[in-house]
């Protein structure tokens, strides 16, 4: 249950801290409202929310907060089924949980972003595009965190390396669908913002869901990982 409630914690605070810079300060710097940090800021925002939480409850869980990531894992073998289905299960719950303080800090009081709380979306006739980016680059995500989580890889710059491709991906993918790579990440704010970001919701599941299990074939076809254990 530690090991659960590490991930509720962890999802909680990415989604706070990631999707509250885009809802409190995600204006480009210069534009309406004031304090904009833009899309470098709110990459950041997500990236050193990654790091801080691998560092403060990776020893507890390994830092997943992210179904994306968990499927990756268990589908390379390194966790049970049981295991997997619990850690998603409380990491959409702490999306929830960070969710709800962002809606509570909106709707008592005032916000600079462009949006309430920092729901995914995608532009009409540009779903193929999403859907593409969306799977593409958590492949890339998890990938690296299958990598530099695996026994003979650098684990000591795990959290940092891992950090620093989430604010890679952001920047990158924040002008296409505001960025997902994590399921959980996307279900908490569209259950608050309803309507489009509600019906749009599926593709934030599915693309990552995809683009991980594509990783963790991946991984399991060019890693020396197995090789190296045997030895």
């Amino acid at each position: 249950m530690k090991k659960y409630l590490a991930e509720m914690i962890g999802t909680m605070v990415l989604v706070l801290m990631g999707c509250g810079a885009a809802v409190f300060a995600g204006n480009e710097p210069g534009l309406v409202g004031a304090g904009g940090v833009g899309t470098l800021g709110v990459a950041f925002a997500f990236g050193l929310s990654v790091i801080a939480m691998a560092y403060g409850i990776g020893s507890i869980s390994g830092c997943h907060i992210n179904p994306a990531i968990t499927l990756g894992v268990l589908l390379s073998g390194r966790m049970s089924g049981k295991d997997a289905g619990m850690y998603m299960l409380f990491q959409f719950i702490g999306a929830l949980i960070g969710s709800a303080i962002i809606y509570l800090l909106v709707t008592t009081g005032t916000h600079n972003g462009p949006t309430a709380t920092g729901a995914n979306s995608f532009a009409d006739g540009q779903l193929t595009q999403a859907f593409v980016a969306e799977a593409v680059f958590t492949f890339i995500f998890v990938l690296v965190v299958l990598g530099v989580t695996a026994k003979n890889g650098l684990n000591k710059f795990a959290g940092l390396a891992i950090g620093l491709t989430l604010v890679l991906v952001h920047i990158v993918c924040i002008p296409i669908t505001g960025t997902s790579v994590n399921p959980a990440r996307s279900f908490g704010p569209a259950i608050f913002e309803g309507g489009a970001a509600l019906a749009q919701l599926w593709l934030f599941i599915v693309a990552p869901f995809l683009g991980a299990a594509i990783a963790a074939i991946v991984w399991k076809g060019v890693t020396v990982e197995n090789e190296v254990q045997k030895a």
